[in-house]
């Protein structure tokens, strides 16, 4: 008689909640390839040493807490390692990570990613639109951050919505350099005493445009260092669906009373403009065999200047050359190039229709099929 074996379920993704502990427990505890992306802004190992103090001898609140402190650089380093390797094994095979930091510790960070395995895709400047001044002039203004933009491994296939983000920029490519100001005013958090809650909290500005750009609504979107919760309101704002994991109770209180009050936008206004290449491949020769257009069917240019006819294969034959939709029409033309899809055109009831017509009838098509 066969003995029953066991199975053991994945613990659950504890979702829309804060985890209290440390971020490394924390990630080791959640099911393996679960998290879409991860947006890590880790301790930046300031080294200050003494007071900083304005020219009216006012004392700058600088970050002097304990959890950015480490008795050495290979100390740091060893803890970078440990978070980037609980990290990556949390990210699903398509997942990506944004990691900040300063000029203290960004290049530390970004060595150690490379030699986890990640694969970088961009390195963003945010660049401060109000930073804070050199009170002691001896160095430049430190006016910017950079944030490291990875995938799980090369050749992942990341979330990338290049239109979204063009619009944002006014229908401008994106960059990799952003003007946005620091997390000041109504916006800036205060503890029950007056103070700043957190010394880096960041403008939800930033995140709108990270996840905006790299998520999709119903992600899963991971913060380790999770703090007051910026991240985590920009998600839910968003539709996605957010863990962080913060081991400072203060930090977790603040968090909690925002995101208590923080409304989601509703589902028609989280649609985001879609990239073409996004969109499901059709083959020209696939309209062919379904039938829409025939073969010995003659094919029209947009501007009427060129025919060309449909063969079985799916090729056209004009001016004596035969390829593609894009390489005869590009022939014809005259052109290094072209988009056969919005080139041609054929002749249904005495009217000219774009054969992109019928790409789209199957890409609706592809969209209405069960999951």
């Amino acid at each position: 008689m066969r003995s029953k074996t066991k199975t053991t379920e994945a613990p659950a993704l504890p979702l829309n909640t804060i985890i209290a502990g440390d971020c490394i427990e924390g990630m080791n505890a959640l099911p393996e390839a679960s998290i879409d992306l991860i947006f890590a802004d880790p301790p930046y190992n300031l080294q200050l040493k003494g007071d900083l103090h304005r020219p009216d001898n006012s004392q700058v609140d600088a970050v002097d807490d304990a959890w950015d402190q480490f008795a050495s650089f290979a100390a740091y380093d060893r803890f970078t390692r440990d978070w980037l390797r609980a990290a990556r094994r949390l990210l699903k095979p398509n997942g990506a990570i944004w990691v900040i930091g300063s000029y203290h510790n960004i290049f530390r960070v970004g060595s150690a990613l490379q030699d986890a395995g990640y694969w970088i895709l961009n390195d963003v400047i945010w660049r401060k639109a109000n930073p804070m001044p050199n009170f002691r002039g001896k160095r430049l203004t430190n006016a910017h951050e950079t944030m490291i933009w990875a995938s799980k491994s090369e050749g992942a296939k990341y979330t990338f919505n290049y239109e979204a983000l063009k619009s944002l920029n006014d229908g401008v490519q994106m960059r990799s350099d952003w003007v946005l100001p620091l997390c000041t005013g109504h916006e800036r958090l205060k503890d029950e005493l007056g103070d700043k809650a957190h010394p880096t909290q960041k403008p939800e500005s930033l995140l709108h445009r990270v996840l905006v750009g790299s998520t999709n609504p119903g992600d899963v979107v991971l913060d380790p260092f999770f703090g007051t919760g910026t991240t985590g309101a920009v998600a839910k704002m968003l539709g996605r669906d957010y863990i962080g994991i913060e081991r400072e109770a203060a930090y977790r209180k603040v968090a909690e009373n925002r995101l208590a009050n923080v409304r989601p936008f509703d589902r028609e206004a989280l649609l985001v403009s879609t990239s073409k290449r996004s969109e499901p491949r059709v083959p020209f020769g696939q309209l062919i065999e379904r039938g829409m257009l025939r073969p010995g069917e003659m094919l029209t240019s947009m501007n009427g200047r060129a025919a060309a006819k449909v063969r079985a294969d799916g090729t056209l034959v004009a001016d004596g050359i035969n390829g593609s939709i894009h390489q005869v029409g590009a022939h014809l033309e005259g052109a290094p190039s072209c988009n056969g899809w919005t080139y041609w055109c054929f002749r249904r009831e005495g009217k000219f229709v774009p054969i992109d017509v019928l790409r789209q009838q199957i890409r609706s098509e592809m969209d209405e099929r069960p999951t």
